[in-house]
Order: C-alpha cells, then structure tokens, then sequence
C-alpha cells in the first residue's frame, strides 16, 4: 500500500523535486522514511531549519521551479519562519512541509502544539492540515499548484498520525499545472506607452530582474532609446555584462551615474522592478511601469501609466513601435556614462593592494591599532578578477552586498541571489549550500559577513558531510558593518556593533573546511586563489578595515555632519 508520507514524496519527485532540506523528527518521521526509501530525491539534514528555508529559497530562484524543506512540530516549523519570510518575498515557490501533533491532540495545547494555519498564514499564499488519507492528493496539487503558480511559499502541515496511512489504490493522483505563458499589455495601452515615450527627449531605463529573460529585447529598446539603464541589484546577473546602456545601481550601495540618470530624464521606465526606496526615485518624471504583477504597480512612486504584461516581450513590443531618439537623447546616454566610467575608475583605485600607504600617517596609524589592515574593496575586487565564468555568488544583507555591488562584475554566466527584499542577515551560506546541491561541480561563492555567518554557524558543519563544496569569503571587519554606518550618518557614536570574534578560519577546519586566514593586504591575492582552488569546501577569513565606509550617490550636508560628529564621540569615548 501508498502512505500519506510515499505519496507525497513521489509526487514531488515525479514533478522533478531532487532535494528536501530540513531536520528529522517525530511527526514527519515517515517522510523522511519515505525519502530514505527512494533513489530519486536527496534528503539534507542542516543544523537549523532556517538553513533549510533559505537553501530552498535558493534552488527555486535559481531554477525557477519548486524548493522544498521540512520543519517538524512546533519549534522546528518555527524555525524555518525567516527563510520562507525570504522566500515570500523574492516571489520564490517553496513548498514547507511541517508536523503536528496527533489529530486527537490538536487544540489541546499539547506538548509542543502550535497553530500551524495561523503561523503561516502571512506568510503563505496556501496553508493546510492534512486531515485524512483521502484528503491528501487534493491538497498537495493545490499546495504545488499555488506556491508554483502565485511564486510564493505554501504550507501542509502534517499530524504525527497521518503521515503513515494508506491512500486508497483508486485515489487520484495529484496533477501539477505550470505557470501560465507570458502576457503582453493590451495593443491600446501600448499605444499610450508609445505615445509617451516619443513625446519624451530623454528617457532611463529602471531595469528589474524580471526583465532578465527579455534581456535581448531590453538592450534592443535602449538602443532605440539612446537610453542609459540604472540596473537593480538583482537585474546585476543579467544585464550588467556586455551592456554599453548600464550605468549601475541606485538607492545606497548605488553610484552618481545613477541618480544622474534619473535626475536628467523626462521619462522614467521601470521594466521587471519593484525597487522598494521611495526616496531614491525622480521627482517630476513621467514614469511607465511595466510588470507582470498589477498589483506592483504605482506601490512605490506615482505612475501615469501602467502595464501589466512581461517585462521583456512588452520591450519587445515597444522596441518595434517607438521613434529612434535623436541628439539630446544621446548625450543623456553618454553623460551618463561617462560619469558612471569615472566613477568606476575612482573605485578601482580603492582595490589595490597599496592604497592606504599613501594616507596620512596618523589615519594609517588609527587603522593599524584598531585592528584589520585590509580594505574589504580588495578582497571584492580579488574574487571577482579570480572567480569562474559561471560561479554563482550569494551574498549577506549589509556592507557583504555593497562589496559586491561595486566590485564584482557578473559575467554572462554568472548568477547572483541574497535576501534583497526581506534583507536577513545570514542568508549567503545557507543558500550557498542550495545552489551548491543543484550542481556540486560549479563554483558557489558567498559574500558573508561575520555577524551574519555567525547567527547561523552551526550549518557549516552540513557542507561536508553532504560533500557541498562551497566557497565562503568572509568580511572580518569585526562590526554590525552596515548598523554602524547607520548609527554614525546621523551623528550616534557606534554602540553594541562590536563582534568578538574567533579565528573563524579555525572554525571552519573544525567543520571540514580547509580555512584560509589573511591578514596582510599583500597576501589577498594568493589566499583568495587557494581559497578558490580548493576542491572541497573552504573559507576566507579576511580581517578587514572596520572603518571603511561606503559614500551614497548624492551624500548629504547632514548625513556628513552627522558622520563628523559620530567620529568625534567616538574618539572621547576611546580616550577619556
């Protein structure tokens, strides 16, 4: 006879499901039994289950088809919260698979009991309790069908009884519908855009991931439009080799050439974003927005026309109906360009090795009795030159992302995930281990920053085991990096930022990583390529300059003077 728990596990392998992340126990005992019984999916025991969301998070962004991890009664589903919190919100389809008490026991507030449909309801576009055996095929199609078809997380909690029952030989099985074809606007709402956009001289291009499918389409419509292109974080992986349009990132970790962009435009066209900062968005623009969601639209600034259709066949249709733009359309492009181009060579400056010898003595002697001589620049810029052509990166939220935003450059085949929209902290390793699981031959790097790789230490001991040959580079500056820079822009002395660190190079051997620690900016280079080289998995402990701070594009009067007085209550506080 078919269980609960083997018609469960068969229809996720049969729809392509290769991995299951979670932690055994009591309730969901016989999926897990189901799992070790079948050749076709790989069970993952991680150390938290949080690890286990994030690492499923990852496999479906990266293959845009189903996640799945495991979490049992009570504090185990509890722990998955924050990686399916990531998951929602990068519209990423997971599936969670969570216990329960026994169906007798439920409301009785037994040991361990939680109300699972009320737990996740925010944070799932579909939630059950399987109930009965003959119940369970309809609810994993909805399940499937809905984390799929909606790209979010969906929730099937199972009761320490159900999971063992019989499923009735006739008893459906569940049948999967993919997500829909592609959608462009209505020919009368192109019509309007078209009309738009001609009447505009100059026009930017706000480029989302959701564009990155139409990328030829994209490049072919800024051509036309002579239009530089500020490119999303996560449009990076897309559209920022090969793209003579890109003039980089907005909002904080972006540079001058963007704001510039936005500032200069008559016409702003968002394509695939829901960039989420208000406050970095052009006043007084024109602005088109095109996204396959309509309820997107307008959320984060006013927008005279809106289009609901994919980001890159409505490019498509726009490039073959817009007028060629002229002169004015053209120096906006090359303006923007070349502010973006100096902009870079000033950062490249940053990354060598001998930068700081030419600082004043007394700063360079500040640096070295605070401890950390490298500048994280330097390490970016080094995995970047060293990397292979198709690594995918992952990286922590904070000053890990502004590393990478500014100095390493996505190549063709190169992939680039993080928890951009919930912005978690220790998210880099464990979603390394994702996409190190989809293919254990390909180079996986993860931007990690040491407050983050901490909150989650324990998972490095699951790489190993499971022969997940990551690559972990980590930003030892010893601080809550990007807290700190927000404490000092408005004039606070840093407080309760300060990370007491263990050689975390030393740890990591003790987990099975071959752990490289650099101190010397002279060495950067030969133990960023060992690190890189190593066939198992390995981590970088690179001590950086705690102080090294990141400028925005356009700094303010006040965060400066802020940033100034920060400085001085730093220093009385240090010598009293």
């Amino acid at each position: 006879m078919t269980t609960v728990a083997d018609l469960l596990i068969d229809s996720l392998a049969d729809l392509g499901v290769k991995t299951v992340w979670g932690v055994v126990g009591d309730a969901l005992n016989p999926v897990t039994d189901a799992i070790r019984r079948t050749d076709r999916i790989e069970w993952i025991g991680v150390r938290h289950e949080e690890a286990g969301a994030f690492a499923a998070s990852a496999q479906a962004q990266l293959t845009g088809t189903l996640g799945v991890c495991m979490g049992t009664v009570g504090p185990g589903g509890i722990h998955l919260l924050n990686g399916l919190y990531d998951a929602k919100k990068s519209h990423a389809s997971v599936l969670a698979i969570c216990g329960q008490v026994p169906s007798p026991e439920i409301g009785t507030d037994m040991f361990q009991e939680v109300n699972n449909d009320a737990v996740y309801a925010d944070v799932a576009v579909y939630s059950r309790t399987i109930t009965n055996a003959e119940h369970v095929p309809y609810v994993i199609e909805l399940a499937v069908n809905a984390a799929l078809n909606q790209r979010g997380v969906s929730v099937l909690s199972i009761p320490g009884d159900i999971g063992e029952l019989d499923v009735s030989d006739d008893a459906p099985k569940p049948q999967f519908v993919p997500p829909q074809p592609r959608t462009v606007p209505a020919p009368d709402l192109l019509e309007q855009a078209v009309d738009l956009i001609d009447d505009a001289d100059k026009v930017t291009l706000l480029v989302g991931k959701g564009a990155r499918p139409g990328r030829e389409a994209v490049l072919r419509l800024a051509d036309r439009l002579q239009a530089p292109m500020v490119v999303t974080l996560k449009a990076k992986e897309g559209f920022e080799h090969d793209n003579p349009h890109q003039v980089g990132q907005s909002g904080l970790i972006g540079n001058p050439a963007a704001q510039q962009a936005f500032d200069d435009c008559d016409l702003l066209l968002m394509l695939g974003t829901d960039f989420p900062y208000r406050d970095w968005f052009p006043e007084g623009k024109k602005v088109i927005q095109v996204d396959d969601r309509g309820a997107h639209i307008g959320r984060r600034t006013h927008v005279d026309l809106g289009l609901v259709g994919d980001a890159g066949d409505t490019a498509a249709a726009l490039a073959d109906a817009v007028a060629k733009k002229g002169r004015k359309a053209k120096k906006h492009l090359a303006d923007a360009r070349e502010t973006f181009e100096d902009w870079e060579d000033g950062q490249q400056k940053l990354a060598k090795a001998g930068y700081d010898t030419k600082r004043v003595g007394l700063l360079r002697k500040q640096v070295d009795n605070r401890g950390g001589d490298i500048r994280p620049e330097l390490v970016a810029a080094t995995v970047d030159r060293l990397a292979a052509d198709d690594a995918i990166y992952t990286s922590d939220t904070g000053m890990s992302t502004v590393w990478l935003s500014r100095f390493v450059h996505l190549r063709a085949d190169q992939r680039l995930i993080g928890s951009s929209n919930l912005g978690s902290m220790a998210n880099a390793m464990p979603q390394a281990l994702g996409a190190q699981a989809l293919d254990r031959r390909r180079q996986i790097i993860a931007f990690c920053g040491d407050g983050g790789l901490t909150m989650l230490l324990g998972d490095l001991m699951t790489a190993a085991p499971y022969d997940l040959p990551i690559k972990l580079i980590v930003f030892n500056n010893r601080r809550l990096g990007m807290v700190k820079l927000e404490m000092e822009q408005v004039g606070m002395p840093e407080y309760g930022t300060h990370l007491d660190n263990p050689d975390l190079a030393v740890v990591a051997q003790s987990m099975g990583f071959h752990g490289v620690r650099v101190e010397d900016p002279k060495d950067v280079e030969k133990a960023v390529a060992e690190v890189l080289a190593h066939d198992g998995p390995a981590l970088l402990d690179a001590v950086t300059n705690p102080d090294e701070i990141s400028l925005p594009p356009k700094p303010t009067v006040e965060q400066g003077w802020g940033f100034a007085i920060a400085k001085v209550k730093e220093t009385l506080v240090s010598n009293p």
